[in-house]
């Protein structure tokens, strides 16, 4: 089926992860938040991206990954590897 959404790893306190946040909200991409505080396979998730840091924000678009990203990156990211996405 394809990448269906943007997988989105944060955790709260990080500035970086709610300014990017804010621009993912605002650009009608779907998007699926995942709190690395809450979830423990998510921190390792972004662990095996990230140098083995917890590094966030840390974005999937299907297998690939951005760690710490800006929203140019990431649209650049979509728009390579799951196009359809920025079409909704």
């Amino acid at each position: 089926m394809g990448v269906t959404e943007i997988e989105f790893y944060w955790r709260p306190g990080c500035g970086f992860c709610a300014m990017l946040r804010r621009q993912l909200d605002g650009s009608g991409l779907p998007v699926r938040a995942v709190n690395i505080w809450e979830e423990p396979d998510a921190a390792a998730r972004v662990r095996s991206v990230a140098n083995g840091n917890e590094t966030v924000p840390t974005v999937f678009v299907g297998e690939h990954a951005l760690v710490n990203p800006s929203m140019k990156e990431l649209l650049a990211l979509v728009g390579a590897e799951a196009p359809h996405l920025l079409e909704k």
